[in-house]
């Protein structure tokens, strides 16, 4: 009886998993005795063929956060999908910093991608390549795989798509920064943080050697960590650790001779968080002997020095062993050149609209760190709203006409709804009452000049930025502007001074205007105008402008503003607003990857029944709704078993007892219940042995 049901269940298994392989069928009988019957349950290919052929084609670039996420959630059986990515395996990146020192194992954070798609219902294909050129006319991805080549002998093949979803993530940047390549350590692969714990080993082991001199000791044994954002401060963090806690037990001869230092440009650690928590970790470093060199520029690195330069453009050089790369992201090669074919090269990232969905391109999506959202700006659309809410063409609104649009526009335009809620108004009646008297709103009604005005300052709300963490310590020195302005000219220079903007014409750090007044929608104007070539000719470099006091000689509002406008890389994009700072993390991927495969989910029921709000600018409704991203709040690990944490609602945790939120977190966020037991086995070995100090 075993003996059969254990044949019953190998057919049925074959039965579910081989469709198209003719099977035997064998029954027997409780008495031993049995019939075999042959049965060939060949499935019909040319009508499987027939059947995948009328299905849409959607292609999915990059198997990161956004591209696993699509996966996940989208319904496979409506598509012909098909997944190309140079790495067959998804990597929980929000642990890299643990695997660099042992903490958690590098298989224990990764996924085989073949593991996930055979979950889902339809046929996924994936080809382990890289898409090096995109034809968006033909529609077509030129590809090459590194694991093999073609009877041509190139490895190269072409994809053709109905849909295609970019979701490839970014490259470090460098900023062209001589010797950053050559010399330093990034962390964004799985292959990185490997590399990352070789070396780690290596300068200890190499500190060791008898032939070795004491200042050598301390160069080799001299970590260097550039950024000092969340992967830079969490990597300082692990470091820490894992030299006071497993190192120091290890190599006692060397263990007095250790030191990490964080070097990042802005004024403090972690300025993407509050300010609380950067004052906690900056506190925990300096306890911990972590040394930290804040306001301070990266200008060349050697084989075996780190110059760095300060607000006053004086430079210093540092000996090091290793040095950790962690600030700032680009786009990846093919992207820019893709970016040229549609006329978005100037900018950084892939310009997408609220519906991610490529601008100037049909029927490509991007998500993830390659894009950024472009927020439309009611102001260019002013007309079109106008024209929209007047639906008896007198040339004039009435409150019942504005009212009956509101919904609409306010998702169309969420910079509304903002602006309304900071000025404490409860709808856009209340806005357009501020500008004009009710009685006469009542009687007259609203004309278009009106209008215009009652929403000019609506615009205000937007922030211009790219989708980068990198970038939102440097929107907070703008921020700044508001109160250094009525300061004295004298003052606006120290301060500037303070802030670190060092940077020669139209190359630096990478800011835009932050429009949070008049003033600031009036520099973000001006800032526009004065950059309109890649060099700017007008401004003399910002050096020449602080040692020589000529800040002085504009009002401080336009020279404050105007110093600042052109205090960014080269390639400076006109980019449209988007209406919040999304940093370039996991939780905006994935939540960009849901909605996108909702969307794809219900194209077909969307195209009957649109959910989206009143189209604009023409007939109908959008198939729906725009992304609305939703911050959930974020951690920063310090070292410790501390971690801060940052939650909506302006709640801050920080200390022992986050940390254990922040297992529970990272655990139940694990892609598969494999790599959830392993994290968790990794942890709980760590407690009991501590880390591992092999090379393997």
């Amino acid at each position: 009886m075993r003996f059969a049901g254990f044949l019953l269940d190998g057919a049925a298994r074959t039965f579910r998993h081989q469709g198209a392989f003719s099977k035997l069928l064998v029954v027997l009988a409780a008495s031993g005795g049995g019939i075999v019957a042959y049965a060939d349950a060949r499935t019909d290919a040319a009508a499987e063929s027939a059947q995948i052929a009328s299905k849409k084609k959607v292609v999915v670039l990059g198997t990161g956060w956004g591209g696993t996420t699509f996966l996940k959630n989208l319904d496979s059986s409506l598509y012909d999908v098909q997944v190309i990515s140079p790495r067959n395996y998804f990597a929980f990146t929000p642990l890299l910093p643990s695997v660099t020192c042992g903490t958690v194992e590098p298989r224990s954070i990764i996924e085989p991608v073949r593991r996930i798609i055979r979950k889902k219902d339809g046929q996924i294909k994936f080809w382990e390549a890289e898409c090096f050129k995109i034809d968006p006319d033909a529609k077509k991805l030129h590809c090459r795989t590194n694991i093999g080549t073609n009877l041509e002998g190139n490895g190269e093949f072409i994809v053709d798509y109905d849909y295609l979803v970019i979701t490839v993530g970014a490259r470090a940047s460098t900023f062209n920064t001589p010797g950053v390549v050559e010399h330093c350590h990034f962390l964004k692969e799985v292959e990185d943080a490997q590399k990352i714990r070789g070396s780690v080993i290596d300068c200890f082991e190499r500190a060791t050697l008898p032939d070795i001199d004491e200042e050598e000791r301390k160069r080799i044994l001299h970590f260097v960590i550039v950024g000092a954002g969340p992967t830079g401060v969490e990597f300082a963090a692990e470091l820490h650790d894992f030299f006071a806690e497993d190192l120091a037990k290890l190599y006692p001869t060397v263990k007095d001779l250790v030191n990490i230092t964080v070097i990042g440009h802005a004024e403090h650690i972690l300025t993407m968080f509050d300010k609380r928590i950067s004052t906690f970790a900056e506190q925990k470093f300096q306890r911990d002997g972590i040394e930290l060199k804040t306001g301070f520029k990266v200008v060349k690195v050697s084989d075996k020095t780190l110059t760095m330069q300060n607000g006053i453009h004086q430079q210093f050089s540092v000996p090091y062993g290793m040095a950790v790369w962690s600030t700032g992201i680009g786009a990846h090669p093919f992207i820019l050149e893709f970016m040229k074919q549609i006329g978005q090269g100037n900018r950084r990232a892939l310009a997408t609209n609220e519906w991610l969905r490529v601008r100037e391109c049909t029927d490509v999506y991007a998500i993830g760190d390659c894009a950024t959202i472009a927020q439309s700006k009611i102001m260019d659309d002013i007309l079109e709203i106008f024209r929209f809410a007047d639906k008896d063409n007198s040339g004039s609104l009435t409150m019942k006409e504005i009212e009956d649009v509101l919904e609409d526009i306010c998702a169309k335009y969420p910079q509304v709804e903002l602006y309304l809620k900071s000025n404490h108004m409860s709808n856009i009646v209340d806005l357009i009452k501020a500008s004009k008297d009710a009685d006469k709103m009542e009687s007259e009604g609203i004309n278009i000049e009106e209008f215009k005005i009652a929403l000019a300052n609506v615009d205000s709300q937007v922030k211009s930025l790219p989708a980068t963490a990198q970038v939102i310590s440097d929107v907070l020195k703008i921020v700044l502007c508001q109160k250094i302005l009525l300061q004295s000219s004298h003052q606006q220079h120290q301060v500037m001074l303070s802030m670190g903007v060092v940077l020669g014409p139209c190359r630096g750090i990478r800011t835009e205007a932050v429009l949070l007044s008049r003033q600031g929608a009036a520099a973000h104007e001006l800032g526009r105008d004065h950059n309109q070539s890649q060099h700017c000719s007008e401004c003399p470099p910002l050096a020449k402008t602080k040692t020589t006091g000529d800040i002085s000689k504009e009002t401080p509002p336009a020279s404050f503003f105007k110093l600042l406008s052109c205090a960014e890389m080269q390639n400076r994009e006109p980019r449209a607003s988007v209406l919040t700072v999304m940093s370039a993390t996991a939780q905006v991927a994935a939540q960009q990857g849901i909605y996108l495969a909702r969307c794809f989910n219900k194209r077909k029921d969307s195209e009957e029944n649109p959910e989206g709000p009143q189209r604009i600018k023409e007939a109908g409704r959008h198939h729906f709704f725009p992304f609305r991203y939703k911050h959930f709040g974020q951690f920063a690990p310090l070292g410790g078993e501390q971690t801060a944490a940052e939650l909506p609602g302006d709640w801050i945790s920080i200390g022992h007892s986050t940390q254990w939120l922040w297992y529970s977190v990272y655990a139940s966020k694990q892609v598969s219940w494999r790599t959830r037991t392993l994290v968790i086995s990794d942890w709980a070995r760590r407690f009991v042995f501590g880390r591992d100090s092999c090379r393997i």
